[in-house]
């Protein structure tokens, strides 16, 4: 298979994602011990248990913009292979927490490594690919995050808290060891007028018999075009169009509902009478995360983005629908089936489109001077909408009841439709200066 090592450094840079995974994972399946006090020597009470699991998120929102100010100084490899150290001291205070405040900034500083993560590792997966595999090697992120969340799953039914927080804790030193044998970006390379070294990066990407002289001058020519200040290439109408695209992406890949889904799974499953533990529950969906995910890749460079966004959509706004209407009338029905079938089904919906293909498109809508600040600006709005979907969520439950909020998850699926439909345009097959020539003229395909 020609161009092999390509993949090789798309699945090294995206392991930070199977960390972030992993982190994410990591609540569900300890909450039960740590919470009786069985894990530590405190048992959190419900208010700090919250701001336990929802720091991460809050840490991720942090850590973007830092991310993409240190890519553009220091370059895409250097800046990931620093997380590892505070990505492992996050980890530390974890597995040695003695009191709840410990744990709380130990899950804030993972979540900030990980949330640094989903701005450079899509970025540069979509630099060092060729055109035809872009697409794919942009879903790597995706890929790895649901692996990820699949392994903490896994391990937290199995093992006790104190040997999870230790497997999970040295993922960091993995990828550290992975990755250190991988070249850094040609694209960034060039921007420093290294084209020498730019220029051989491409030849391990590509192998050494691959003519890459024709790829290597257009990356010199983009490099010495005239350097513009971040914020004056954040400011062209072209990236703030862009911006406003990647954004909303980014709302409606946290406020269809995905975290709120996943934190209701296990209680619905048991409540149909599927006879599945809760761990059992957990896996089950981790596993339907992996395999839509894997679907999604394999068809993103064949149909598209845009048309995996309309059906991933779709999916999500009837199955947040039967939700809604489960909720509202039939609870008290013998249908335990038909929630289980629409958290499967929406699940898979989400994984197929609006869980890959946003972070794909962060990294593909925006001019080379703009990406990395641009980027970091959308990765924020992502996680400071997980943030507050993750609080909102068991607030508006309470107050409402379910159904109120399986409601509100269908109108904004429905809205993403209209969104994509109209507004998102098709990046498949095309150059990056070709998506910015699309952009300019407000046309979707």
């Amino acid at each position: 298979m020609s161009g092999w090592k390509q993949y090789l450094a798309g699945v090294a840079a995206a392991f930070g994602a199977f960390c972030l995974g992993a982190s994410i994972g990591w609540s569900g399946p300890v909450e039960k011990e740590v919470r009786m006090g069985a894990a530590y020597k405190f048992a959190p009470t419900s208010l700090e248990w919250g701001w336990i699991s929802s720091l991460l998120t809050l840490g991720a929102a942090a850590s973007c913009i830092p991310a993409g100010i240190l890519i553009a100084i220091f370059g895409r490899k250097i800046t990931m292979l620093g997380l590892t150290p505070p990505f492992m001291i996050g980890w530390l205070l974890i597995i040695i927490a003695p009191k709840p405040y410990m744990l709380m900034i130990g899950r804030f500083i993972v979540g900030a490594c990980g949330g640094a993560f989903c701005i450079t590792a899509p970025m540069y997966n979509t630099e060092i690919a060729e055109l035809s595999k872009r697409g794919v090697m942009g879903c790597f992120f995706q890929l790895l995050i649901v692996h990820g969340v699949l392994y903490g799953f896994i391990v937290g039914a199995f093992a006790k808290v104190k040997l999870m927080n230790i497997l999970c804790g040295i993922l960091p030193i993995i990828f550290f060891v992975f990755f250190l044998w991988m070249p850094e970006s040609p694209v960034y390379l060039a921007q420093k007028g290294k084209n020498d070294k730019a220029e051989k990066a491409l030849k391990f990407l590509r192998g050494k018999d691959a003519d890459v002289s024709a790829e290597a001058s257009q990356m010199a020519s983009e490099g010495q075009k005239e350097k513009v200040k971040p914020m004056q290439a954040l400011c062209r109408r072209n990236t703030l169009k862009s911006l406003a695209i990647s954004m909303m992406l980014m709302v409606f890949q946290q406020v269809t509902g995905i975290n709120a889904i996943i934190f209701y799974s296990t209680g619905i499953f048991t409540a149909a009478g599927t006879g599945l533990t809760p761990s059992t529950s957990t896996i089950i969906i981790g596993l339907v995360m992996v395999i839509a995910t894997i679907i999604s890749i394999a068809l993103i460079d064949r149909v598209g983005r845009k048309i995996l966004l309309l059906i991933s959509a779709a999916l999500m706004f009837i199955t947040t629908m039967l939700m809604a209407i489960y909720f509202q009338w039939l609870t008290l029905k013998d249908v335990g089936w038909l929630p289980v079938l629409a958290i499967c089904v929406f699940i898979s919906g989400f994984s197929f489109g609006f869980g890959p293909v946003p972070w794909l498109l962060m990294a593909e809508l925006f001019a080379e001077d703009a990406k990395p600040v641009a980027g970091a600006i959308a990765g924020t709005t992502n996680w400071m909408c997980a943030f507050l979907v993750t609080l909102a969520f068991p607030l508006i439950k309470d107050e409402c009841g379910p159904a109120a909020c399986f409601w509100i998850f269908a109108a904004v699926s429905f809205a993403a439709i209209v969104f994509v439909l109209f507004l998102v345009p098709e990046t498949k097959g095309k150059t990056l200066n070709e998506i910015q020539g699309l952009i300019a003229a407000g046309k979707t395909d």
